[in-house]
This record gives structure tokens, sequence and C-alpha cells, in this order.
């Protein structure tokens, strides 16, 4: 491996894995990317060697040296390619409040995504609720703003506006609209979508609907 060399390793439907791409592409900087053929029952030698702890993606390997988990990642790439737009506030009040709703994000909202396609009936609508419920309160944070750090794209878009790829999903399986039931939060995912950044990173929703429904099938959920 070369000096500087950067790789990926990843999956494409990870949004977490998405962060990423959308970090180092905002940063210019050109990286190879390992694509995991089977994450689920044979897991690479190298991302096994790499991420010996979680044993999952994202993982960056710089210098020979690996990083793991998405968030920490976000901040090496901020701090080692530091020359241009920084990703993280320069300010610790505004650092300290991306990373907690960062947090709120991947503690709640994305586990009712995921239990609303993984279950159905009751258990399902319960997963609804909790999921527009905490949409909306991500969507009082974001106020006015075109970014939820003002005028500038910062961590917490890149690390939310990924998730934003499975929206249809949840939608086709719990019959409802993120869009009726969060206007403004879908005209900031269409802003940040116009960045190459963003629309690059992010798979087509409906490949995504399709993945689900084949990933239902493997666990064997109807």
């Amino acid at each position: 491996m070369d000096e500087d060399e950067v790789v990926l390793l990843g999956f494409w439907t990870s949004p977490y894995v998405m962060r990423v791409k959308i970090a180092l592409a905002e940063k210019g900087v050109h990286y190879y990317y390992m694509e995991e053929g089977d994450l689920f029952k044979n897991k690479s030698t190298l991302l096994l060697k790499m991420n010996p702890v979680f044993k999952k993606v994202p993982v960056i390997i710089h210098n020979d040296k690996s990083i793991c988990e998405s968030l920490i990642i976000l901040q090496y790439i901020d701090d080692v390619w530091n020359d241009g737009a920084p990703i993280l506030s320069e300010d610790p009040y505004q650092r300290a409040k991306a990373r907690f709703w960062i947090d709120f994000f991947d503690k709640k909202i994305a586990d009712c995504g995921r239990r609303m396609w993984a279950s159905k009936g009751a258990d399902q609508e319960a997963a609804k609720k909790e999921f527009i419920e905490s949409l909306k309160l991500l969507e009082g944070e974001l106020g006015e703003k075109p970014y939820f750090g003002g005028d500038r794209f910062g961590l917490l878009d890149i690390a939310l506006v990924p998730f934003s790829c499975r929206f249809y999903t949840y939608e086709t399986l719990c019959n409802f609209s993120v869009e009726k039931e969060c206007p403004k939060l879908i005209e900031w995912v269409k802003r940040c979508s116009l960045r190459e950044s963003v629309s690059k990173s992010l798979p087509d929703q409906y490949k995504v609907y399709d993945f689900v429904l084949e990933f239902k099938k493997m666990l064997g959920i109807n």
C-alpha cells in the first residue's frame, strides 16, 4: 500500500458507509473502494483483520492503519485532511450538539427503521409512530436553516442524509409519506442531494427497497 493510500471497506446499502463516502468526497480525497461481497455470511479476511472487534463496515485504511466506526472516521477525515471547509464546527458547543443529535438518530431513529421493515401489525405501527415523532424532533432542530449547522453543510448533514435513501422503503412497507409528515426535512434532503458528494454516494432508493425485500426473505420474515 502506498504511503498515503486510502482504502474504504464498505457495503452498498450501509448508510454508515455512505457517511464516509460523502466526507471523503467533500474533502476531495482519492480512495479505493472495496465492496464486501457477502457481509452477512462470508466477511472478507481483510475486514476481519482490520476490524477484529466489531467485524463491521465502514473501515478506512490509511497508511496501513485502520479506523473504524463512522463517526470516528468522520472526525479522523476532518483532522487529517484539514485544508478547505471543515466538517466539524469550530465551536465546541455546536460540535457537541451535532454529536448529540447523531447519537439520538443512531440509537432511536435507526432502530425504528429496522423495526418498521422487520415487523408487522401493531409492532410495525408503533415503530412508524415513533419514527415520525423522532423525525419531527429533527425537523424542529433544523428549523428554517438550509443545513443543520446553518449555512454550511457539515457533520450532522453528512451523518443523517444517507438514511433518506431508505425513506421509500419505510413509506412503502408502512403506508405513509415522510414528505407529508415532515416537509421541511424533505426540502433539506433535496438541498443536500444537489451536492455531488451526496448524489454520487447514495444508492437508488428502489434498489434499496428490493434489497430489503430479499433480506427479509433471507431472514424468513414475511
